[in-house]
This record gives C-alpha cells, structure tokens and sequence, in this order.
C-alpha cells in the first residue's frame, strides 16, 4: 500500500505484504545460546525428564555446552536428577543456573523455592511468566544446545515456549500404551500450528530387558510406534527400556553417570537440527 509505515502492528489493514508480529522475548543480554530443543509429550507419566537428562548428559559428552531449562513449574524435577539445589548466585545483570558436576546449567523453580516441597500454586499466566523469566532473566553462559523439560499437554505454558523462545525443533516422548496415537497426534498438531519442526519420536518404557535370559519383555503392551511414526512421516529415534538403574540414577542426583548409548539417535537428530 502506498500509505504503508511498514508498521503491522498499529495497522488493521489485511494486505499481501502483512507480517505477524513476533512473540519471541529477547534473551539477556549476557546469554550466548545457540540452539533450543523442546522435549514435549501430550501426557504425563511418559518419563519425559529422564529423556531431558538423558539427553543433556549425551551433548554434554559430545564435548558441548549444555543447559537444561526446567519448565515443568508445577512439578520439577531437573534439580533431584542432578543433585543441585540452589543457583550460582546472582548480580546486576541477571540470575545464574545451577552448574552440575559436569558443567551442565540448570534452571529450575525448585532452585528459588525455600523448600523444594513447597507446591506452587499458581495461576497458568503466572506459571508461564515465569518460564519465559528462565529465559530472560536468567544468564546462560556460552550454550551450544538447551535442552527445555515442558510440561505435558498443550496448555499456557507449552503455548508461551513455542511463542518466546526460538525453538529449533522438538522431540516427542511417548509409551507404548493405546494412548500414544492421540498423545503423538496432539503434540505434532501443536507444533505444527506454531511452524516448529518435530525431529522424531522416543518411545519410553519400550520394554523390559529381562536379567536371566535377556528377553524383551513388552510390559505395556505391544509397540505401534512405528505405524505411528509412519502416519506422521516422523522417524523414531529412540526405543528406551525400563532401567531401574536410571531411575535411581535420577532419584539419586547421578544422571551424569548413566549409560546413555540409547539415546544416541535422538542426539544425531538434534545435531542435524
């Protein structure tokens, strides 16, 4: 238009050239990250977290800089599964992350909570203001992949990460269960409503290794994944067993000493990404 200030926003005409104004909330100045990776499901119960710090651990070998952003403010868990509890301290500019053994940075409510306990009942703007504080106010040093623990389903929060942060891809955990169809579908849809590339699919607690014989023992019933994973055109890049050795790992704050071959995949994916 002739009359066009190039200024969408104070403008209500509906021309070819419009451009959607974009939600994306501007890190702190003192942050470097390079990549974002969404680790999402459409339910809870998945083992989404454990895939989040099995992930984080697997970069981190790899020999890059790692962070996990904890956005699961109703129910955290980043903290127990690297044994930290309280952030690297604060200045002018902003807030530092928890640093793990391994140099992972990790942000969580639990880490500003007096007790990690304490439930935090908030309303969801509240809860999503908070998650997008974790990435505005938070200084995350020298990052080449953040890796986001979301909250499962499609609400206010998942809503405010795909819309402040620069998300470059997400990857969807689900269970063998008859549920996965819907959970897979609803996850996809969201993402592809928000323009996000799905990189693939994990399905957890895939199965059981039996300790005498070595058998797969498919606890939750028989995989669709694959079938699933078809429907979608999405690959699957992991099939996870039910490790007890991971869980107490995680339970234990020593997720950085955990076998993390099976997620090899999934790391190959986010590397192309």
């Amino acid at each position: 238009m002739s009359s066009c200030n190039g200024n969408c926003s104070s403008c209500g005409s509906d021309c070819a050239d419009r451009k959607e104004e974009s939600l994306l909330a501007a890190p702190n100045p003192k942050s470097s990250v390079k990549k974002v990776i969404a680790v999402v499901s459409g339910k809870g119960g998945v083992g989404k977290s454990t895939v989040t710090a099995m992930l984080s651990v697997a970069m981190a070998r790899q020999g890059k800089k790692v962070a996990v952003l904890d956005a699961d403010i109703t129910g955290p868990s980043a903290p127990t599964a690297f044994g930290v509890n309280e952030c690297q301290g604060a200045n002018e500019d902003g807030l530092f992350p928890a640093l793990t053994r391994s140099g992972i940075q990790v942000m969580s409510i639990n880490l500003l909570l007096d007790n990690p306990a304490d439930p935090v009942v908030w309303r969801g703007p509240v809860i999503a203001g908070a998650v997008k504080q974790f990435w505005t106010d938070v200084i995350w040093e020298h990052v080449d992949y953040m890796f986001v623990d979301m909250p499962p389903g499609t609400g206010d929060v998942p809503l405010t990460v795909f819309q402040s942060l620069p998300i470059d891809g997400v990857v969807i955990v689900t269970t063998p269960q008859d549920l996965v169809s819907m959970i897979v579908a609803k996850a996809v849809k969201m993402a592809n409503m928000m323009h996000i590339p799905v990189l693939g699919l994990v399905e957890n607690y895939s199965y059981l290794l039996c300790p005498d014989c070595g058998r797969k023992i498919e606890v939750f019933g028989k995989s669709h994944i694959n079938e699933i994973a078809a429907k979608f055109d999405l690959p699957v890049l992991a099939k996870l067993p039910i490790d007890p050795a991971v869980a107490e790992a995680y339970d234990n704050g020593l997720m950085e000493t955990v076998n993390t071959d099976a997620v090899s995949g999934v790391i190959d994916a986010v590397l192309k990404a």
